[in-house]
This record gives structure tokens, C-alpha cells and sequence, in this order.
């Protein structure tokens, strides 16, 4: 676990920014810089507005006696994506936007279930 995890805190900075120098090349610097900050400002406009949908539907579930376990997931995606958007990037964008569009989000929660019943024992 720990070799994956120093991959992944190794590699995703450095393909990060070979990508930031290669897109800084082929339409400069500034705009580089414009596209980064809009991609995060975006990205955190969306979290806004899918966790204002998930937090109505949390209260909905709850006054209607249900257990909200579905918002509960969510809201952690969307805490994930938000820190994921925030970070300077192209690669990590895209994923925090992935996370965000719901029909995507879907996707990402059914394989995260699959993983944790296949991985994770309760004794």
C-alpha cells in the first residue's frame, strides 16, 4: 500500500507538470496560468452547486425516515473532488470534474462499492 501510495504522490505531480509545461508551450504562459485558475474556479463552482443538491436531498431523506447512506457517499465525493479541483493541473481537473458530474460520479461509486465488498471484511 505504501509503494502505491508514493507512486501516486510521485508520478501525478510529475506528469502534472510536464503537461503545465507542455500546454505552456504550445499556448503560452499566461494562458496557461488563465486556463488553471478557470478550471479551479469552475470546478468549485460545480462542487457548490452538486453539494447544495446533495445536502437537499440529505434533509429530504431524513424527514422522510430515510437513512441518507447515498448523499452520505456524495458528499465524500464531492469533498474529494473539491480538494482534487483546487490543485494546480490538467489531470487532476479532469478527475475532480469527473467526480462532480453526477452521471460520472455514478460510475466511480459503483466501483468504489465493488472494491470495498470485495476488499473489505467486517468481523
Amino acid at each position: 500500500m505504501f509503494f502505491k501510495l508514493f507512486l501516486i504522490f510521485t508520478l501525478v505531480p510529475v506528469v502534472e507538470l510536464a503537461l503545465l509545461i507542455k500546454v505552456g508551450t504550445l499556448i503560452g504562459t499566461l494562458n496557461t496560468v488563465v486556463l488553471v485558475i478557470g478550471t479551479a474556479l469552475t470546478g468549485a463552482f460545480l462542487v457548490r452547486l452538486e453539494g447544495i443538491n446533495v445536502i437537499y436531498r440529505f434533509q429530504k431523506n431524513l424527514a422522510e425516515g430515510i437513512f441518507p447512506a447515498e448523499e452520505i457517499f456524495d458528499g465524500a465525493l464531492l469533498l474529494v473532488a473539491g480538494a482534487v479541483l483546487i490543485t494546480p493541473g490538467f489531470l487532476t481537473d479532469i478527475l475532480g470534474l469527473l467526480i462532480v458530474l453526477p452521471p460520472s460520479r455514478e460510475v466511480l461509486k459503483g466501483l468504489i462499492r465493488r472494491y470495498v465488498e470485495k476488499n473489505v471484511f467486517v468481523v
